[in-house]
């Protein structure tokens, strides 16, 4: 598989998209997708559609950078005939499928620093998580390569702890089949 611009070789056949400007949600589709299938242009495009009206788009950043909301990565994964479902935080995450689900996308808060002078403020990050070949990998924009979570039981030790720290959405992505039949939810 070739490597995009700006994507670094990882473990063999994994795909991983480093980060570039504001980009991280593109990097997560793509990373969660493992190719390249979305673009600035691309998720710029979505931007129009779901406000057509907007001279100052609400689903990115105002300087045009990237900074895409929930809705850009839903609308893509819509396209594809994917769904994106929220992870209700209260739930155990006992009771996620993973075996159900394509990958997950994280959305966590991101310190902002110049140099080595950290900031009073808070950006919010998408991050991708995915299984290829037995093995789960968070792959983070931000990383130099692909992070081995390992097992299903890695995945939800990384979940508990960015869930436990607060302020971090997930999405599961999943089969528009999989969202209607609610098989992404095991019984507990």
């Amino acid at each position: 598989m070739s490597q995009a611009p700006g994507a670094q070789p990882g473990p063999p056949s994994v795909y991983h998209e480093r980060q570039r400007l504001e980009l991280c949600a593109v990097h997560a589709l793509n990373n969660v997708l493992q190719r390249q299938l979305f673009s600035q242009e691309a998720a710029d495009e979505i931007c129009k559609r779901l406000a057509p009206d907007s001279r100052l788009n609400p689903h990115r950043s105002l300087l045009g950078t990237g900074n895409y909301d929930v809705n850009v990565i839903m609308a893509a994964l819509q396209g594809l005939g994917l769904a994106a479902v929220w992870w209700d935080r209260r739930r155990p995450l006992s009771q996620l499928a993973l075996p159900q689900v394509l990958g997950l996308i994280l959305n966590l808060p991101s310190p902002v620093s110049l140099g080595l002078l950290s900031l009073p403020l808070r950006r919010r990050h998408w991050v991708a998580l995915r299984e290829v070949g037995g093995i789960y990998y968070n792959l983070d924009s931000k990383l130099r390569a692909p992070e081995v979570l390992g097992n299903e039981d890695g995945v939800r030790a990384f979940l508990a702890a960015a869930l436990a720290q607060g302020l971090c959405e997930v999405l599961l992505v999943v089969t528009k089949e999989v969202e209607e039949k609610g098989c992404w939810l095991q019984a507990a």
